[in-house]
């Protein structure tokens, strides 16, 4: 008999590299899903239409999402640790030199590639490491890594364009790359783990650290399909809620206090969230059915909302809109990453995370350019959220096909609730038969 391993600490330092995970989660989402009150600007600066200024956004998530495999495949390498520091230092050089743009091509490199290659490097291997240290907390811990997207918003928004108001775009890139360096620190958080789970020597080629072989399992399969169509309507919202909100007639400020609105129902939603899913109640996959269904239709709500008045009006429909899509999309977002370990296990989760973001980049890289030909057509974002709603209903109505999984907290936590639990005969000196036995 060998000792039963040790799983995951569930608490201890995982409360503080969960921490790290609401910081990088905020400095990194966060951030872009308040980007969008400078887009006007860049507009007007560059003369330039939505569609165009859109691509700014669309290529850093696409960037981002693309090539967080890489950010995994360096984490399985080298570790966590190093990988989300220099993440930190590119995505500070992306804003700063994005400050001193004199065309919008420029801001394509540093906001779309630069800064979205060093957010690539942060995301998946911090979030994957949240997971690692949690079992059966683990949506819990996940949920409260993710707060960080809301928090961020609800404080950068106004912030945000109070900065435009007083520094120009320019001053506000500049000192957005100096907030953005504190994902370097974030980085030095994440204190390695080993697992039971892990594998026992380093993937040998780069393609085995990528983890493609993940995408022979058929439940693994079903989710990155149905990921791959809500992400084309997810992630409209980061890029022109905010334009949406002046399009319907409110000013500057009520339009950042829409973005407040969608980021408070965000973070309201995270945490309780995170407790019922681990509670055991509903299965995780078909949480993320429901939850899924009603952030498309929250988006759907978004987009019939009618004109408002005045600029001095707080357009309340659009607020309530606003925050019942922020509930909806605070509750999805922690279950899409705390399915992995129970469809991949444990110790294939910072690689599928990774996998994951990249199915999601190409929803990012579609959705925004297709909201702002939409709203360079009709005139309007009406016709742009619902389009972004109904390929988030799509997208979750194929997670159907995912398998029920039994109560969250019941298994090794080495191995996934969707896997095989190995079974180890042992003989007893006294008993001829055998007896099966699982706690080896």
């Amino acid at each position: 008999m060998t000792p039963k391993p040790t799983g995951p600490p569930d608490g201890g330092w995982g409360w503080v590299v969960a921490a790290a995970g609401f910081a990088v989660n905020g400095l990194s989402y966060g951030v872009l899903r308040s980007l969008g009150l400078a887009f006007p600007d860049f507009a007007e600066y560059f003369d330039r239409n939505a569609q165009e200024t859109a691509w700014v956004s669309a290529l850093a998530l696409a960037v981002q999402q693309a090539a967080s495999p890489v950010g995994s495949a360096l984490s399985t390498r080298w570790g966590a640790r190093p990988v989300v520091m220099v993440g930190g230092v590119l995505t500070s050089l992306g804003f700063v030199f994005s400050a001193f743009a004199h065309s919008l091509l420029h801001l394509y490199l540093g906001l779309g590639v630069l800064a979205g290659s060093g957010w690539a490097l942060v995301f998946a291997p911090a979030l994957g490491t949240v997971s690692r240290y949690f079992s059966r907390r683990r949506v819990l811990a996940v949920g409260l890594a993710l707060m960080g997207n809301g928090a961020s918003s609800l404080l950068l928004a106004p912030a945000l364009q109070l900065l435009l108001d007083n520094f120009g775009w320019r001053g506000a890139l500049l000192l957005l790359g100096a907030v953005t360096l504190h994902l370097t620190p974030c980085g030095a958080l994440l204190r390695p783990l080993a697992l039971p789970g892990d594998p026992l020597a380093l993937p040998r080629s780069p393609l085995a650290a990528l983890g493609l072989g993940l995408f022979r399992r058929p439940a693994f399969l079903v989710l990155t399909l149905g990921t791959a169509l809500v992400g084309v309507g997810y992630f409209i919202p980061y890029v022109h809620l905010a334009p949406h909100a002046l399009d319907r007639g409110l000013g500057g400020y009520g339009a950042a206090l829409v973005v407040a609105a969608a980021a408070v129902g965000d973070i309201g939603a995270r945490l309780p969230c995170g407790w019922l899913a681990d509670q055991g109640w509903v299965p995780l996959p078909r949480l993320l059915t429901i939850f899924g269904a009603l952030t498309g239709l929250g988006l759907l709500a978004v987009g019939l909302v009618p004109v408002v008045g005045n600029e001095d009006s707080w357009g309340g429909p659009l607020l309530a809109a606003a925050g019942v899509y922020g509930l909806s999309a605070g509750s999805f977002a922690p279950l899409t990453f705390c399915v992995l370990p129970e469809l991949v296990g444990i110790g294939n989760v910072v690689q599928a995370t990774g996998l994951v973001m990249l199915l999601l980049s190409l929803g990012g890289l579609l959705g925004p350019p297709l909201s702002g030909f939409l709203k360079d057509e009709t005139g309007d974002f009406t016709a742009s959220f619902l389009m972004c709603g109904s390929f988030v209903l799509s997208g979750s109505f194929i997670y159907l096909g995912l398998p029920k999984a039994s109560r969250p907290g019941t298994p090794p936590p080495e191995m996934g609730e969707l896997l095989p639990v190995p079974q180890v005969a042992l003989l007893s000196p006294g008993d001829p038969h055998s007896t099966l036995d699982t706690t080896c």
